[in-house]
């Protein structure tokens, strides 16, 4: 191919907020794919959280991204050549390719889409990573029961949203946490949940508890610090913690210093990470099941989208700022 690869690249590791500096843009030449191999050409990419994380040599489940290398990252793109007979020219494809335009991976690294269920995008959010996540984290960890209170933080999110919703599936009573009166609103008026506490109100103890007078039962994490350590205070008996995120804290230079942990032995919790990849060989379950729901108009999804891969690394910081409505994507113009 004579067409140029954008990439964007790790430059330096962030110590505190991640700026545009931390992140370089190149162009290199189009790889060709060998035996066994496709050349994916990206139309989205993923931006989540966990990035920060990666971007960190802190200790973690997976290895840091080396200084240098493609910000790591999911995209769905279309095939544009093959050297792999399961895969064709025009093939809508997961992959693993990270922020760049164009990349070659192994066809056992690629995920078939099928897009007559929903549009490609769709692959990144409800129907991908984030939809799944919220599926094994509440249904597994959680356990929630009918009747019972559901607490999820970042509820406007791409994981908190499906979590709310699959807890009023449930017959649970959904409560979110988000940042904005527009966010509250869509989380209750759109998203069907049964209140939402605006933690920039500077009220959140007092709000949580008219929101949740009957305390809360499952708590679906992904803030941490402050958040989770109010929350701590209104856990139930026998609750459920599931700890999916702690975006709060990933770019503090001082750890936060928790006052409730208390709350762990005096009410009995159950408190347990959550990571998708634990669960990888089930996805196909997760899956089945949202796509039903989202057939039947039972999950509503909202996508918050920059445009061009030079603005990643603002894509990024916005959503570790809290700054994104849905979904935070790239669309690779």
């Amino acid at each position: 191919m004579t067409a140029l690869n954008r990439q964007v690249l790790l430059a330096s590791r962030p110590h505190g907020p991640v700026t545009e500096a931390n992140f370089r843009i190149v162009e290199a030449p189009v790889a060709a794919p060998a035996a066994g191999e496709v050349l994916v050409k990206n139309e989205w990419l993923s931006l989540d959280p966990y990035m920060r994380g990666r971007m960190s040599e802190a200790k973690s489940y997976v290895p840091p991204t080396p200084i240098g290398e493609v910000m790591v990252g999911q995209t769905v793109g279309e095939v544009v050549e093959s050297q792999e007979p399961r895969f064709k020219p025009g093939d809508k494809v997961l992959t693993q390719l990270g922020w760049q335009l164009y990349g070659v991976a192994k066809s056992s690294e690629l995920t078939p889409i099928d897009v007559k269920r929903a549009p490609v995008s769709y692959y990144l959010g409800l129907l991908g990573m984030p939809g799944i996540t919220a599926w094994f984290g509440l249904t597994e960890i959680g356990q929630p029961k009918a009747g019972e209170t559901v607490l999820v933080s970042t509820a406007s999110g791409a994981v908190g949203s499906v979590v709310g919703q699959l807890a009023k599936i449930k017959g649970c009573r959904a409560v979110g946490i988000a940042g904005g009166k527009a966010k509250c609103d869509y989380v209750v008026q759109e998203l069907g949940f049964d209140a939402c506490v605006d933690y920039k109100a500077g009220r959140l103890l007092d709000d949580l508890r008219q929101a949740c007078p009957k305390g809360v039962d499952v708590d679906f994490e992904n803030v941490g610090g402050e958040i989770l350590d109010t929350s701590l205070r209104l856990m139930n008996r026998f609750s459920r913690i599931v700890v999916c995120g702690l975006i709060a804290e990933y770019s503090a230079t001082v750890p936060y210093g928790y006052k409730a942990l208390r709350s762990l032995l005096v009410n009995r919790i159950k408190m347990q990470g959550m990571i998708v990849f634990d669960w990888k060989d089930r996805y196909s379950e997760a899956l089945e099941a949202l796509v039903r729901y989202h057939a039947e108009g039972k999950l509503r999804y909202r996508e918050s989208i920059v445009h061009g891969i030079e603005n990643a690394p603002k894509g990024l910081i916005a959503l570790l700022k809290g700054e994104n409505f849905g979904k935070q994507l790239v669309k690779l113009d």
